[in-house]
């Protein structure tokens, strides 16, 4: 339902004077100020009756057209039937005015004035479709705007929940070698695979957390990995540590990143990869050297594709993402816990 409102309380009482104006229906000269009072609000209550058939109409019609329809079909069969009750009603209440009033019957004041309303009603007829237009085109932004988030949303969801399946049972791998030869390692092994599991389990339905809780998490996630891949990684990290706390970044965004790197790269003791995670200029950057594998990995990149969508959500900046033969990086914008987001 569009809201009218203003538009009433605006043509009505002028529709109410014009209707009687331009129609000739009342000589001016023979009345007083206050019959001329009582005249205009006979015909303001014409108006008054002209505008809300035409609106009733309208609003019955409309919904009976296909939204694939020829509009000029549509708009002229709307119009064309307010026009005619609006002229109909007008007929009857200037016959009944001619009664009821000292004024002289001639048909042409009657003419004059129906034609009039029916002219008028094309003109509300037509304002009020540009009205629907407008509020169906909003409510369509609305709905469309509300589909992207929630996508987005959902997607984020996923990634969130899932862990690279490899890594499990990897993981579980070197857990299982662990408590047969070496226990102390072990303890510490599953121990730190407990907070990575415990850290997806609580954050992976909120939108953002301190950057100084996701640096906990990933140097948890990298001791998992450095237990199984020795000095084969190397990750360095270089962050204000007064604003760790004050920033804010998505769950899991870094160690998409390192898992990112890892699977499409390939390491040894002698060419190790090299990871940096540091902050620079309104950034936090994680850098890799890179040296593809010499086989083709099966990636969607759908990690990166709904890392960017998110970040463009949450605090409508996009994130850098650099490639050259040597290297890959990556730049997360810096979120304040002050700063609004959606």
């Amino acid at each position: 339902m569009i809201k009218d409102r203003i538009l009433r309380l605006l043509f009505i009482p002028l529709l109410g004077i014009f209707i009687p104006y331009f129609s000739d229906i009342i000589s001016y000269e023979h009345y007083t100020i206050t019959e001329l009072v009582i005249t205009h609000l006979y015909f303001i209550f014409l108006s008054f009756c002209i505008w809300n058939t035409s609106s009733w109409i309208h609003h019955s019609l409309r919904p009976l057209y296909k939204v694939n329809q020829n509009p000029f079909t549509k708009i002229s069969s709307i119009a064309l039937t307010s026009a005619l009750f609006g002229g109909a009603i007008c007929w009857i209440f200037s016959l009944i005015w001619f009664r009821v009033s000292r004024e002289n019957f001639s048909w042409l004041p009657v003419f004059k004035s129906s034609s009039f309303s029916a002219l008028a009603v094309v003109v509300f007829t037509l304002i009020y479709e540009i009205l629907f237009l407008t509020k169906e085109r909003q409510l369509d932004e609305e709905v469309v705007s509300q589909l992207d988030i929630e996508r987005s949303r959902a997607e984020m969801t996923v990634l969130n929940q899932q862990l690279e399946p490899h890594f499990i049972f990897n993981s579980l791998n070197a857990l299982s070698y662990l408590i047969l030869h070496d226990a102390q390692t072990a303890h510490a092994f599953n121990s730190k695979l407990a907070s990575v599991y415990k850290y997806f389990l609580i954050n992976k339905n909120r939108e953002l957390i301190s950057l100084q809780e996701e640096l906990e998490f990933i140097n948890n996630y990298f001791f998992l990995l450095q237990i199984r891949h020795d000095h084969k990684l190397t990750m360095t990290t270089n962050l204000d540590k007064e604003q760790e706390d004050n920033i804010m970044i998505l769950p899991c965004a870094l160690q998409l990143l390192v898992e990112n790197a890892i699977k499409h790269n390939e390491f040894n003791d002698e060419n190790p990869l090299l990871i940096n995670i540091f902050q620079q200029n309104g950034y936090i950057t994680i850098k890799n050297n890179k040296k593809p594998k010499p086989y083709l990995v099966n990636s969607t990149n759908i990690g990166l594709r709904n890392l960017s969508a998110r970040y463009k959500f949450v605090c409508n900046k996009d994130i850098s993402i650099q490639s050259s033969d040597h290297e890959f990086i990556v730049m997360l914008p810096l979120i304040n816990k002050t700063q609004p987001h959606a």
